[in-house]
């Protein structure tokens, strides 16, 4: 099996190369996600398309010097319109972190504020079917349903409060594509309506109406019995795109 992920691994860095990839960022083969919910018309599988994905998510460090770059988007400036009152509530000022450590995900942003981030970084928001089609892979291999420990620590994951402090972005176990904090870390946001009503190809609907929710730590599922895939379910019918919470971040997709 290592011989088989070390051979894979080669393969998606040599992949992402030729792709033009950059560094911090992973390569995601094309697949098919399954919908928690769907229609009786609605599509069982959706295509995904290779893209690039970050291998963390987006820190308190990076949005600083976004805010820094683009005024408009620090705490002070930035409209109600596109942020609710808790915008950035955990930094000390518009350019100071306070106690937030520079190196934690930054939370406390809209959809609004992470669209513009990573369109700033040359970047997008992943759609919910990218997003949940990454974070479905197990720590060994690409099927996270048949990665018996990948399946113990959701469990685990999902029984267990979030700390008070949270850790650094990227220190949690990477995925068999090389991504970490996908799940057990913060809620993140993704550029379309939830995937539970998507049809077809996510990038190419636009048969739908997008109010811009986000995506969850957990894997997509049909299984009724998948408590964390519905559990992601009920948070984003919560929010809307001007929302911020303290659990909920970003990080950035790129197409191939």
């Amino acid at each position: 099996m290592r011989t088989s992920r070390s051979l894979f691994t080669a393969l998606v860095a040599m992949c992402s190369i030729a792709h033009g990839g950059e560094p911090g960022m992973a390569t995601v083969p094309d697949g098919k996600y399954v919908p928690l919910f769907r229609g009786e018309k609605d599509a069982k599988e959706i295509a995904v398309s290779a893209f690039q994905f970050d291998e963390r998510p987006v820190t308190n460090g990076d949005f600083l010097v976004f805010v820094r770059e683009n005024p408009k988007w620090q705490r002070s400036q930035v409209k109600r319109l596109f942020a609710d009152e808790r915008y950035l509530a955990h930094w000390g000022g518009d350019l100071d972190l306070g106690k937030a450590d520079g190196a934690q995900p930054v939370t406390n942003v809209s959809w609004f504020a992470a669209k513009s981030y990573a369109a700033w970084r040359g970047k997008r928001l992943p759609t919910t079917a990218e997003w949940e089609y990454a974070a479905g892979a197990g720590f060994t291999i690409a099927d996270g349903t048949k990665d018996v420990e990948f399946q113990q620590a959701v469990a685990r994951w999902y029984g267990t409060p979030s700390p008070a402090v949270l850790p650094s972005a990227g220190s949690g176990r990477a995925n068999f594509y090389g991504i970490r904090d996908l799940h057990g870390l913060v809620w993140e946001w993704t550029s379309d309506f939830n995937s539970a009503i998507v049809t077809g190809d996510a990038r190419g609907d636009t048969g739908l109406e997008r109010n811009l929710f986000c995506g969850a730590g957990s894997l997509g599922s049909k299984d009724t019995g998948n408590f964390a895939a519905f559990m992601r379910y009920g948070m984003r019918s919560s929010l809307k795109a001007s929302y911020t919470v303290h659990n909920l971040g970003f990080r950035c997709a790129k197409d191939l």
